[in-house]
């Protein structure tokens, strides 16, 4: 597998660490490793900077000279892909979807929101349910009229270019499992745009691993999660040049912690983002991680993973957290 046929641009700190979570884990009844992808390195860090490493590289390989993205009010995606166009002096054009419906003014203008302002991303917000493909390709072709080069990033930056950062992670964490001596019986991650979830998945089919992956949904219901992400990891081996090394049985998504919806919290996420932080002082987000950590505690305590060495893929977002404040100020 030879990632280096990619045009890559290089930013992100790699390899992030692989942390045993000891405390946690006593809570939890399991032997739990964080993988710490919030320690990538842009503007806070995060999953979606290893996807950008190759989205830039395809763009600046193009001649772009300004990004366009989409992603809900606090995207951590538009966070980061905003970074980026700044590292390298493109310009950033920010579609916010008013997914959740929420106008309280820390979710408006805090949290991710503020981090996109000081990075320079020029944002507009359009409702819930608007055809955002459409919109960003209309503002593509308004931007070429005033002879600019536009490169349009999904929302996520979940397409098959993105989703070979998470190749890479799974050759980079399959490498530091070897290296230690670490079984690893399962990686358990948050499910949402589908590219983090399907690269792994491409990346230890193609690679031979064996590590079977826990998808916990935020926003899709089962059957359209594992759909969106058997297809884009099917897409992404291909690319690779490893046709049918996917099978529909390693995708595996379990959406039964959403709760109220993308992007809206409950108690239970609220617990488990203070149990993550007093037990082994890590910060988590209250969109996908806390969510993923949600559904981890409840499945622990059901007995889902006894005996088995688990690792959850830490996927960033704690720039979030202040959009927040007021629900989590008063859970906790």
């Amino acid at each position: 597998m030879n990632l280096t046929r990619f045009p890559r641009a290089r930013f992100a700190h790699l390899p992030t660490p692989l942390e045993p979570a000891p405390r946690l884990g006593a809570a939890l009844g399991i032997d739990l490793w964080i993988k710490r992808d919030d320690c990538t390195g842009l503007a806070g860090g995060g999953n979606k900077t290893r996807k950008l490493e190759f989205l830039l590289g395809e763009a600046l390989e193009q001649g772009a000279d300004v990004l366009i993205t989409q992603g809900a009010v606090q995207s951590n995606h538009v966070r980061q892909t905003a970074a980026a166009a700044a590292r390298f002096g493109l310009g950033c054009e920010i579609i916010l979807e008013d997914r959740t419906g929420n106008r309280s003014p820390d979710y408006v203008g805090s949290g991710n929101v503020l981090l996109d302002r000081l990075l320079g991303g020029k944002m507009r917000t359009v409702p819930a349910d608007t055809d955002m493909n459409a919109a960003m390709a209309a503002l593509a072709d308004q931007l070429r009229a005033e002879g600019r080069a536009p490169y349009i990033i999904p929302g996520g930056g979940s397409n098959s270019t993105g989703a070979l950062g998470y190749v890479d992670c799974a050759l980079e964490l399959a490498h530091q499992a070897n290296a230690s001596g670490l079984k690893i019986d399962r990686l358990v991650t948050a499910t949402g745009s589908a590219g983090t979830h399907a690269g792994l998945v491409a990346g230890f089919a193609v690679s031979g691993a064996d590590i079977p992956i826990l998808g916990i949904g935020v926003r899709a219901p089962k059957a359209k999660q594992e759909e969106n992400v058997f297809k884009l990891a099917v897409e992404t081996a291909a690319r690779l040049g490893h046709q049918g090394r996917v099978r529909r049985e390693q995708v595996i998504a379990d959406c039964d912690y959403v709760g109220a919806g993308y992007g809206l919290i409950d108690q239970d996420v609220i617990d488990a983002l203070s149990l993550a932080a007093r037990t082994e002082g890590l910060l988590f987000d209250p969109v996908y991680t806390g969510k993923a950590l949600k559904g981890l505690i409840a499945l622990s305590k059901a007995g889902a993973f006894a005996g088995e060495t688990v690792v959850f893929l830490h996927t960033g977002g704690a720039q979030g957290l202040s959009g927040y404040h007021h629900e989590l100020e008063a859970g906790l």
